[in-house]
């Protein structure tokens, strides 16, 4: 492919986007740079504090369960105060709760506050995938979404080579350093981040297509709820590349660093081709898109039985990467489709707290299931939960024609959207 062709197709993937996505996705980008709780605090708890190993879990579990609690009370607040002032909350709060995680050193307080961090952190996702959804047009929401993503990725991969140097010299420098990036995120959404948030329903028939959304609307939203449950699936698959994968390597006698080494390919697979990649999905029929990614994904996994050598696992994990770059953007494209105009932040704290519970329950699950039947039954698992997604993603989108929303069950064409709102 010459040079102008590569630019040519930079080009088309970044236009048409609105200012206000770039402005959201360079925030998106500042936070997840400034990772570094999350990476490592088992190691700064088990090295750095001298704490055991079941206390070091307490604490990550507890953390998680703060992400899963905070969904719903984010997705609440992001429709009832707007998408504006929710991330700010969040990301002020977890900003002075990572500091302050720094800082204490008694048990209790830890786990205490690696809870805050846990709410605090989690509680700004329902309102930047609502805002994403709100200023995007919905033909370029896919492509919005698989950018948001990358850019998720690429602050990723950078940030953990960063923060294992910093953590080699000072684990209070990565938690200050956390905290004062994510400060740098709530400045960047006060000034440059208009509210998004539609107005109340203006016609009739808009009341009637969308009466007042609680939380108990969403629950009993069968078709949204079967999304849920099998993202909830899908996430336990793919949390195993880090709960069950570096367990059956050293299992297999292989060092930390051979893990390192494979589990790399993840990141620099998803930086090189989610862009491409979605360029060549984003007008293809959802339903087939979501089908074929939850097989490679079980299947993906499900080949790591087979494996026996780091190039092998490698290639096991590029097969479920191409599902994770197929399916995190259509998905979260359907979630959409699926969510009333005045209901999003609702409806994607649901969809959000699908991935935390997940990250709850993957690890209690493989360490039950390697440890009393082996890692391969684990791998066998795997590729039996991607069947049975797949089978769910081809039973829920029976019907659902391409351009259309589904409200509470009712196939509705796509409504004109004000795409920014006044400054809150």
């Amino acid at each position: 492919m010459s040079v102008a062709s590569l630019r040519r197709a930079a080009h088309e993937s970044v236009s048409g986007l609105p200012r206000e996505f770039w402005w959201l996705w360079t925030s998106t980008l500042i936070n997840r740079l400034g990772a570094f709780v999350a990476t490592f605090m088992t190691l700064y708890l088990t090295h750095e504090r001298g704490y055991s190993a079941s206390y070091a879990g307490l604490v990550v579990s507890l953390h998680g369960l703060g992400g899963v609690i905070s969904s719903l009370g984010a997705g609440v607040l992001t429709d009832r105060l707007g998408r504006r002032p929710t991330m700010m909350i969040a990301q002020t709060a977890t900003a002075f709760s990572v500091a302050l995680l720094g800082f204490v050193t008694d048990p209790a307080a830890i786990v205490a506050t690696a809870f805050l961090v846990g709410m605090a952190s989690n509680a700004s996702r329902p309102a930047v995938q609502a805002m994403m959804a709100d200023i995007v047009r919905p033909e370029d929401r896919m492509r919005a979404f698989s950018l948001n993503y990358w850019a998720i990725n690429l602050g990723f991969a950078v940030s953990s080579a960063g923060a294992g140097f910093i953590a080699q010299h000072s684990y209070l420098a990565g938690f200050l350093g956390e905290a004062a990036l994510t400060l740098v995120c709530a400045v960047l959404v006060f000034l440059k981040l208009p509210e998004s948030r539609p107005e109340a329903a203006a016609t009739v028939r808009e009341k009637d297509l969308e009466p007042e959304i609680g939380l108990g609307t969403v629950f009993r939203d069968g078709r949204f709820m079967g999304v849920v449950g099998l993202s909830f699936l899908i996430s336990l698959i793919f949390q195993q590349g880090y709960v069950g994968l570096p367990v059956a390597m050293g299992a297999d006698g292989f060092s930390s660093a051979d893990f390192g080494l494979a589990i790399a390919v993840n990141g620099v697979l998803i930086v090189a081709l989610q862009i491409p990649v979605t360029r060549a999905i984003e007008h293809r029929d959802p339903r087939r898109l979501l089908i074929v990614s939850a097989l490679l994904a079980g299947y993906g996994f499900g080949l790591t039985a087979f494996a026996g050598s780091v190039a092998a696992y490698a290639l096991t994990i590029c097969v479920w990467t191409l599902a994770e770059i197929v399916n995190s953007p259509t998905q979260t494209g359907l979630v959409v489709r699926l969510s009333p105009v005045h209901g999003r932040g609702r409806y994607q704290g649901v969809y959000t707290m699908s991935w935390s519970v997940a990250a709850l329950v993957a690890p209690l699950l493989s360490g039950f299931v390697v440890d009393r039947f082996g890692a391969d039954w684990l791998w066998g698992a795997c590729a039996v939960l991607g069947t049975v997604a797949a089978a769910g993603y081809a039973l829920l989108m029976r019907g659902l024609a391409d351009g259309e929303d589904v409200v509470a069950g009712v196939s509705v064409p796509e409504r004109a959207e004000p795409r920014t709102g006044s400054v809150v």
